[in-house]
């Protein structure tokens, strides 16, 4: 039962973030334009690795769970 659940508001969580960008599409606009992030453009080429982005993401992502598991003890 516990897999059905986590599973469930997975779905919820990607189910408003698909609905946040479609809606509000500058509010992520960040993602990829921080400082520490790479960015390669040439003729005929195009390199981007979010490095700065890329552990925002996860430190939020990192308190975030952190949190909801403090939460369910």
């Amino acid at each position: 039962m516990e897999v059905g659940k986590v599973l469930v508001y997975t779905g919820l969580f990607l189910l408003l973030l698909g609905a946040l960008l479609l809606y509000f599409p500058k509010l992520f606009a960040w993602f990829g334009h921080l400082p520490g992030d790479i960015r390669i453009e040439r003729e005929g080429l195009r390199v981007y690795i979010p490095l700065a982005s890329s552990l925002l993401l996860s430190l939020l992502l990192s308190l975030l769970l952190h949190l909801i598991g403090l939460f369910r003890r």
